[in-house]
């Protein structure tokens, strides 16, 4: 298993410890090193299932391309050369670029990423597929360790402080230990996976004015947005670019636009039941989001 050691990876290792499945991490700490090719030699000798969790996701081109690419590609090599059977690979849909998306299946809405990080993912996803793996492109994940999306709806929100658009943007959301009993259960299930493309987020989208509502009930945000009135989807880019933050134009899209995909189809393939969904597993994170705020994600 690659990227067990990260924000989703080390949901994941629990959950197949927990399930009882031998556990071999593929990590830095070990010698093995995605930007590094030749550390993969014989890393998957032995191994029935590779779940591959790794990413490099910053602005850095070389280091996407190198890790996200060329690493992936050598890693499934390996996995190929070791007759390695079974392969959960873990991608994002923000290979699909800047919306609005409402409703999108697989297949649907060609990719058309706009970032290093969702481009070079993109290119991952083909030596997976030309293996035979599955890969999961994931929405927003939210939980425990999560830097990025509920940071930067709280970075966002200290900068416009009021519902935005009237909260009615609709965003793909994963929980990450639901997303982790998903990737547990492909990984480990019984059926024969097929390979190919599918979507994993809890299949109702999440209304952005719900989420935040939620947000502000747990102390995570200062008050509901509509106490700080509605603005306009100009006046919060307007707003966005004349104060200080990280969260650019694009990402704000992302997070308060409307940006879902079907994702009912996983949950069958996995024999899974998707739970309550990510704002009812809220609680459990709130003091992971209040301790960090809206701190950047490499913070």
């Amino acid at each position: 298993m690659s990227g067990g050691t990260g924000f989703v990876g080390s949901a994941v290792v629990r959950q197949l410890r927990e399930a009882g499945a031998e556990v071999r991490l593929l990590s830095r700490a070990g010698g093995v090193d995605l930007g590094r090719p030749q550390s993969l030699r014989g890393a998957c000798e032995g191994a029935r299932t590779l779940v591959s969790l790794a990413s490099y996701v910053g602005p850095d081109e070389e280091k996407c391309a190198a890790v996200n690419v060329r690493g992936t590609r050598a890693l499934m090599s390996e996995a190929r050369r070791a007759g390695v059977h079974r392969i959960v690979h873990l991608s994002t849909c923000a290979v699909y670029g800047t919306g609005p998306h409402r409703g999108v299946d697989v297949g649907e809405v060609a990719p058309a990423p706009v970032s290093a990080t969702s481009r070079s993912r993109l290119a991952g996803e083909g030596p997976v597929l030309a293996a035979g793996g599955t890969v999961l492109r994931a929405g927003l994940v939210t939980g425990a360790g999560d830097r990025w999306a509920v940071p930067a709806l709280v970075d966002a929100f200290r900068r416009l402080p009021g519902s935005w658009a009237g909260g009615r943007g609709l965003a793909s959301y994963v929980d990450v230990a639901d997303l982790a009993r998903v990737a547990v259960a492909l990984a480990t299930g019984p059926r024969a996976l097929p390979g190919g493309v599918v979507h994993v987020s809890h299949p109702e989208p999440v209304r952005n004015g719900e989420l935040m509502g939620a947000l502000a009930r747990h102390g995570v945000l200062p008050h509901v947005p509509a106490a700080g009135g509605e603005l306009s989807w100009q006046e919060c880019l307007a707003g966005l670019g004349e104060r200080p933050g990280w969260v650019s134009e694009r990402q704000f899209a992302l997070l308060a636009g409307d940006m879902w995909y079907r994702s009912d189809a996983v949950w069958r393939l996995a024999g899974v039941d998707p739970g309550p969904g990510p704002v009812r597993r809220l609680a459990a994170a709130a003091p992971w989001y209040r301790d960090r705020g809206g701190a950047r994600p490499d913070a």
